[in-house]
């Protein structure tokens, strides 16, 4: 059984659990059906806000998920369909996040979550529904693909805390959008709707909230049925892609090593026999 098998809790005929390290604490509930992992974000009392514990989970299992070789994709959403996630709780702050040494500390908890959606070698998609704001955009941000339902509303309002945007959140901000938007996001503080959002390159796709589940799994099963090491390394060149440093050898020849793999094999002939290609990752 593999790292993240042991943290599942659900099949695909029952009801999502707590993953066991949180048996007191179902902030957080994975269900794994397939190849497909679904983080849920269980805190709908609190519009899914994100507190300390529910962040060391999150980053604790994306963390089991990443080395799980058998996984092709990862979904983020909210419980409850009236939001995604609605920033960090406050309510914690005078505890947690009183100066800048404990401000720095808590952030260092959330980018173990970041970095790991935004460095995961799966497919990974943001599923949001209602309110997806402050630490909550963060999170869908470091995902690959962000879908969303009309009615989701959008921004980072921290500039009413008096708080900065730490690194993790600021940089795929600004690669998603463009500085302009950023700024204009941090500036104002401004809660804005999913056509804007789209406009904005926040997300990839706006659905209504009737067509949202079946948007959801249809996009899951293909990212699912991609064949995984193309997957991977079409998201490692992507992020190469944002530097303007010339490309070494061993870079450029990177985009062809798969043409060496079983799986290309696969799909090529596959693709000559007019039948749907199974994919190993190898």
């Amino acid at each position: 059984m593999s790292q993240a098998e042991t943290l599942v809790t659900d099949t695909a005929t029952g009801p999502a659990r707590p993953t066991p390290e949180g048996a007191a604490d179902d902030s957080l509930l994975l269900r794994r059906e397939g190849p497909v992992a679904t983080i849920i974000l269980n805190r709908p009392e609190r519009r899914n806000a994100l507190n300390h514990a529910a962040w060391t989970r999150l980053g604790a299992t994306v963390t089991a998920l990443n080395a799980d070789t058998d996984l092709r994709c990862i979904v983020v959403r909210g419980a409850g369909g009236e939001a995604f996630a609605a920033g960090a709780d406050i309510s914690e702050f005078e505890e947690r996040r009183h100066d800048a040494a404990s401000a720095r500390s808590y952030a260092d908890n959330m980018h173990a979550a970041l970095e790991g959606l935004m460095h995961s070698p799966h497919s990974t998609l943001a599923a949001i529904e209602g309110a997806c704001v402050g630490g909550g955009l963060e999170l869908a941000l470091c995902c690959d693909l962000r879908l969303c339902a009309e009615g989701s509303r959008f921004g980072i309002p921290i500039a009413r805390l008096g708080h900065v945007l730490p690194w993790e959140g600021m940089i795929p901000l600004v690669q998603l959008s463009s500085r302009a938007v950023a700024l204009e996001l941090l500036l104002e503080g401004r809660i804005f709707e999913a056509e804007e959002a789209y406009v904005k390159g926040l997300v990839n796709r706006v659905v209504t909230p009737e067509a949202f589940e079946a948007e959801v799994a249809a996009t899951t099963k293909r990212l699912a049925a991609a064949a995984p090491l193309a997957a991977r390394a079409h998201k490692l060149h992507a992020a190469r892609a944002l530097d303007p440093q010339p490309l070494s050898e061993a870079e450029y020849a990177s985009a062809f090593a798969v043409c060496d793999s079983a799986d290309y094999r696969e799909g090529v002939e596959a693709f000559l026999e007019k039948r749907k290609p199974v994919f190993r990752g190898k």
